[in-house]
């Protein structure tokens, strides 16, 4: 059995590595869109199950590791900016505030070890979690932010900026998860994956 990733994120990717997980990538291609009047965690969790059960149909025989980031800042939800007017809005309202950042995991798989927590659906078990990781971001200046976006960094990140990245500067506190921020919760996948008998 292998673990398959349901994701083309690099971070996600490295911070595996990091663990010391093995795994192989097969990227979902799920359409990540909110739907009307979801939670942030609601949103973070069913996409995160959409990827790991659209990858599960075509490794039967495997387990899937699916998960999706969702930034949240005063009852906003926000993904991966548009273009760089939507990156450079991002920033204008996380500046100076603090904010939630929330990851759905999915663990899915043919079988289970004993007692495993989750759902079956269609044959397998199917695991939804998620993590949040409150965020506070200091001022920034509308200079500041347009020299951020045009680094290109904002771009494919959710909530428009990277922590491990030049973000950094901004970003004097975060109360949880690290890991969470760059995009998966690493001590609870490892969590889920001791739980099913796959460490």
């Amino acid at each position: 059995m292998r673990l398959v990733l349901a994701s083309a994120s690099p971070r996600r990717q490295e911070l595996l590595r990091e663990a010391g997980i093995e795994f192989v990538v097969q990227p979902a291609h799920v359409v990540e869109e909110f739907e009307p009047g979801e939670s942030p965690k609601g949103c973070a969790e069913r996409l995160a199950r959409d990827k790991a059960c659209a990858v599960a149909e075509r490794y039967p025989e495997d387990w899937v590791l699916g998960a999706d980031t969702v930034v949240a800042v005063g009852g906003e939800l926000l993904a991966k900016p548009l273009d760089e007017a939507d990156a450079a809005r991002m920033l204008r309202l996380l500046s100076g505030r603090e904010h939630e950042v929330i990851t759905g995991v999915c663990l899915s798989g043919r079988s289970a070890a004993s007692g495993s927590r989750g759902e079956e659906e269609t044959g397998r078990l199917v695991d939804v979690r998620s993590v949040v990781t409150q965020v506070s971001f200091s001022k920034m200046s509308d200079e500041e932010i347009a020299g951020y976006v045009a680094s290109g960094e904002p771009m494919d990140k959710a909530g428009a900026y990277a922590i491990q990245g030049q973000a950094a500067r901004w970003i004097p506190k975060i109360e949880g998860d690290y890991s969470n921020v760059v995009g998966l919760p690493v001590d609870l996948v490892k969590t889920m994956l001791r739980e099913h008998g796959l460490l």
